[in-house]
């Protein structure tokens, strides 16, 4: 029986929470393989660094956040520096976790993709045909950009709901605002909990999507 074996570049990387600069190593000198094994393993599974004082919150949290957005627990997880202690962003490689970091949702469900490619094509059409209005030049600025980058990422099987307005009109994308910030408010006084800047979600189709442009971001 020939047995499993384990590649170099993984020899001496066994640790649960490893630091943002030994991912950067790995990933430089491991390519796609590597990549994609970061993404599978340490950045969507296993219990997230933000939890590791009490496991049991992680699993309440997606049971509650599962209700609110009609998804299963199975399909929440989480990513960022709360899902590995540190971040991998360019700008802020290697930063610890803390109160000033975000909680970074994201759901792998084709389902609730396709409730925010409703609401997004709603607020796309009454934007675009002039329905609805910025309030002002920098908000404007903003939707621009973010109709740019929706048709994009739903063409790459994903979406960040905060890309459309939060309002009664886009009804699941205000949902999701509207947990999130419940979310923080219930964690600020939730003892052993995370403290955090903000939450927010990503929805992806599939895991194959997920793995893909996360190793895309290692890169």
């Amino acid at each position: 029986m020939i047995p499993f074996k384990v590649p170099s570049i993984f020899q001496d990387f066994s640790e649960q929470y490893p630091e943002a600069h030994k991912i950067q190593a790995v990933v430089k000198n491991g390519g796609n393989m590597a990549r994609n094994s970061i993404a599978r393993l340490w950045l969507s599974e296993g219990i997230p660094y933000a939890f590791k004082e009490s496991p049991i919150l992680y699993d309440e949290i997606r049971s509650w956040l599962s209700v609110k957005l009609d998804v299963d627990p199975k399909e929440i997880s989480m990513t960022g520096s709360g899902r590995i202690g540190q971040s991998l962003a360019p700008s802020k490689l290697g930063t610890n976790f803390n109160e000033k970091s975000d909680l970074d949702l994201f759901i792998i469900s084709e389902n609730l993709l396709e409730r925010l490619r409703q609401d997004f094509n709603a607020w796309s059409f009454n934007f675009e045909s002039a329905r609805i209005q910025p309030r002002n030049e920098r908000e404007e600025g903003f939707w621009k950009d973010n109709l740019l980058r929706g048709h994009s990422y739903f063409s790459k099987g994903f979406f960040d709901a905060k890309l459309i307005p939060n309002h009664k009109d886009y009804p699941c994308a205000s949902t999701i605002a509207n947990t999130m910030w419940m979310l923080k408010a219930k964690l600020d006084v939730t003892p052993n909990a995370p403290k955090v800047s903000e939450a927010s979600v990503r929805c992806y189709k599939t895991w194959a999507d997920f793995v893909r442009q996360v190793s895309l971001n290692l890169a």
